[in-house]
């Protein structure tokens, strides 16, 4: 047998490198690189240096811009239109799939089930399979009402036209009773309106209910009630059209509008929202007015009799979707008909992945909306583990974000696995043990925001640790146990605590101490703080919830600080504050204070261009002339938050309610943001960090943070660190659910749930000083701990 002498190697081999050349997305100083593709390369470096400016912001979001590209036009209208990033060359990209950490879409009725296509599969296995028949797998939905109809068609057939009697049916699998939510609400009408008070003195509390407002205006001018008399006098006709009537058409003066009862117009516009899209006031006011109840018809599993009826092997869909996908992956390993083999192959494999991927403690019936950062983007991952393809660019947002030390071992072969494949791993990471795994390390820094932005150092891990840069000198930081621990001033007793999975816990957190809630992923730490502590005025819980902002809104508007700075400039120039507001009077004309004028292109990516009038100063040129210590409104947005606190907090700009919040923005770390930069631009530890500021003037006893460190680089923890042990100093309680391993170290007590994850989990396995926990080993994060402070 011969052989051919060796080629040499072929030219489409020479493409393996993905080449940046002069990235200048939001804050990038014209950076270039390469990165190696099949490997897998971790962006590093302090939280706002750039790390998903390069990562997102340009090689994936190019990469993303050019598949949408090679669809007709026609299929573009219908897709989001990007732009090009601002770079001057990308070479060598392959095509990006992006795990990020965007939270589910919190839609009421998205369950983890929905959300996976695992529901979808269920409900074909069931019409298939369950006994008694009783339709095709919608009669499984909850979110498929049943309705039937019949009347008469006309039908034209050639010159004759004939009536036929049609009737029609749909068996859904929604509840009426709950119509698929799973709970029922009852309104306090006590919270809706004072009855002492007639509707034009202001009888309704709603938010955005005022007097003269259209909403109220609706009432008063249908002819249906007297708007001057107070509510407790209404017959009883009139209280019934006020809270009840059924939408009918009315004219107040020349409008047409349609009338509706209060309580029905709440249940549209306010309730049958998810409480947590909701703003804060209007989520306040609903806590308040409604009361949820389990459906007491379905049990809270949203279906119908009928769906639930039917069964297979004693179990029905709605017993299905409650287990532990764990054990619901088992039940289904036990299933063996033929006749839907590639239905089950294809529900097995996605079930075990769940378990693979540290999933199995969830049950499909889980709301989407209560899924955490971390779990929701390892719930997208599962997409992708059992993909035939390779030669693909995954791109990862800190995929350890609520994972345990145990956990991320799983994480990390996840990772290599797909890697191994032939794929481009990107990770955006700031945990060590995950760094540790990389073939190729990029380093961004060296501080943030305006002082980040470049590449302090791209190579193997043993360089990036004898290099001189921040995340060098860091990476093997190792935070000790505190020799002495603070002695508790009270405590807060939880008795009973069964939400979830937590198994009847009794637990009694230590106050005027800075307390760790630990245990691996699904052990039960959030059900047991944010479902268990009594939800007391003193108690001020500071979630990971996204912050809700526009491109208008900036860390001036979202703390409050831009209130005092208007007042401030008004009563040194004598003018009305409005007019130091970018989005009121003071705005520019031409861009409406924006400071850019979108012009939108249809199917091709909308320009922005900077407004010629004010030059992207976002106020017309006369507010530009009025001064505070000199400077004018648009030169104080653009201040740093350490720049302004200097301006602010002495001279002729002295002013005291700016300097308190500006304060705590330096307290948190964000020093480095400028006033005026658009919350779009924040990365996710920057906007947690922004809210914990918010939070620190409250007036509460109790602060509980929820993973605090999330998007935080080591040396940011350690700025952390410094502050939680001010607040505690300061005579405050913390309670931090948190699985970084320095944060535990540097606690005054600790309490580990467990000892597994769902039905395994939901008891206290340990509770008492780090020290202890560390000399017991008797946990996984005992053990992990001990590894960590070299125990």
């Amino acid at each position: 047998m011969s052989t051919d002498a060796p080629t040499a190697a072929h030219r489409a081999d020479s493409h393996d490198l993905i080449r940046v050349q002069g990235a200048r997305v939001n804050n990038l100083k014209d950076v270039s690189v390469e990165i190696p593709k099949r490997r897998l390369t971790v962006f590093t470096g302090v939280s706002g240096s750039g790390k998903s400016s390069l990562v997102f912001g340009t090689i994936a979001a190019e990469s993303q811009r050019m598949i949408n590209e090679t669809y007709s036009a026609f299929v573009q209208g219908f897709m989001p239109t990007l732009a090009r990033p601002d770079v001057d060359v990308l070479d060598g990209l392959t095509t990006a799939i992006i795990v990020d950490q965007e939270r589910m879409g919190a839609n009421a009725r998205s369950t983890v089930g929905t959300a996976t296509d695992v529901n979808a599969m269920l409900r074909i296995l069931f019409s298939r399979l369950g006994q008694p028949y009783i339709g095709s797998p919608q009669a499984f939905s909850f979110n498929v009402a049943s309705v039937s109809g019949s009347g008469a068609i006309t039908i034209e057939r050639g010159e004759a036209t004939t009536k036929e009697r049609r009737s029609f049916t749909v068996t859904g699998g929604m509840c009426p009773r709950c119509e698929g939510m799973g709970s029922v609400n009852d309104i306090d009408l006590t919270q809706l309106y004072d009855e002492t008070k007639s509707l034009a003195e202001g009888a309704l509390t709603i938010p955005g209910y005022t007097a003269d407002g259209w909403s109220v205006r609706i009432f008063t001018g249908s002819g249906f009630l007297d708007a001057d008399k107070p509510i407790k006098d209404y017959t009883k006709k009139e209280l019934h059209d006020f809270l009840y009537r059924d939408p009918v058409k009315v004219k107040i003066g020349d409008i047409n509008l349609t009338y509706e009862g209060l309580v029905p117009k709440l249940q549209k516009s306010m309730l049958s929202k998810d409480r947590e899209a909701m703003q804060p006031h209007i989520r306040a006011f609903v806590d308040r007015a409604v009361t949820f109840t389990t459906c007491p018809d379905c049990g809270g599993t949203r279906l119908s009799e009928a769906a639930r009826s039917s069964k297979i092997g004693g179990i029905s869909i709605a017993d299905a979707c409650a287990m532990q996908i764990s054990d619901l992956a088992d039940w289904v390993s036990g299933l063996d008909e033929p006749s839907v083999a590639p239905l089950l192959s294809a529900l097995r494999q996605t079930l075990e992945s769940f378990v693979e991927i540290g999933l199995g403690y969830l049950s499909l019936d889980r709301p989407a909306g209560t899924l955490s950062g971390g779990e929701a983007q390892r719930t997208k991952i599962i997409r992708h583990l059992g993909s035939s393809l390779t030669d693909v660019t995954y791109v990862f947002d800190e995929p350890t974000i609520g994972l345990h030390p145990h956990d991320i071992q799983r994480m990390n072969e996840l990772l290599l696995r797909l890697r191994d494949k032939g794929n481009t791993v990107l990770v955006v990471e700031h945990k060590p043990e995950m760094i540790a795994i990389a073939d190729h390390v990029v380093d961004l820094g060296p501080r943030a925001g305006t002082a980040g932005g470049t590449i302090t150092y791209t190579g193997s891990l043993d360089g990036l640790r004898a290099s001189d840069t921040l995340t060098g000198h860091h990476l093997d930081d190792r935070a000790t146990l505190k020799d002495t621990v603070r002695t508790p001033t009270g405590t807060l007793a939880i008795r009973g605590a069964s939400s979830h999975n937590l198994r009847d816990v009794d637990v009694d957190i230590p106050l005027g101490m800075l307390v760790v809630v630990t245990g691996v992923a699904g052990s039960g730490k959030s059900s047991l703080v944010h479902g268990s502590i009594p939800a007391s005025e003193g108690v001020i819980s500071i979630d990971q919830a996204a912050i809700r902002g526009s491109r208008r809104s900036n860390p001036a508007t979202y703390t409050g600080l831009l209130d005092p700075i208007r007042k401030a400039f008004a009563k040194a120039n004598g003018v009305k504050p409005a007019l130091f507001s970018s989005n009121s009077e003071g705005a520019c004309p031409n861009c409406n204070g924006a400071g850019v004028i979108y012009t939108d292109l249809g199917i091709m990516a909308g320009v922005s261009t900077v407004c010629e009038v004010c030059e992207g100063k976002r106020f017309q040129a006369s507010v530009l002339e009025y001064r505070l210590g000199g400077r004018d409104i648009s030169e104080v947005l653009a201040m740093s938050v350490t720049t302004a606190d200097e301006f602010f907090g002495s001279g002729e700009a002295r002013t005291p309610a700016a300097h308190s919040i500006l304060s705590r923005l330096v307290d948190v770390g964000l020093g480095y943001l400028s006033l005026g930069q658009p919350l779009t631009t924040l990365s996710g530890g920057e906007r947690q960090r922004l809210k914990l500021a918010t939070h620190l003037s409250e007036q509460g006893g109790v602060y509980v943070l929820d993973e605090p460190t999330t998007g935080l680089h080591l040396a940011d923890v350690e700025q952390l660190l410094g502050l939680l042990d001010r607040l505690v100093d300061s005579g405050k309680s913390v309670i931090v659910v948190e699985h970084h391993q320095a944060v535990m170290a540097h606690a005054d007590w600790i309490i580990d749930l467990g000892p597994g994850a769902g039905h395994d989990g939901g008891l206290v396995v340990f509770e008492g000083t780090p020290a202890e926990l560390v000399a017991a080993k008797s946990t996984l994060t005992g053990q992990h701990l001990a590894t960590y402070v070299e125990a």
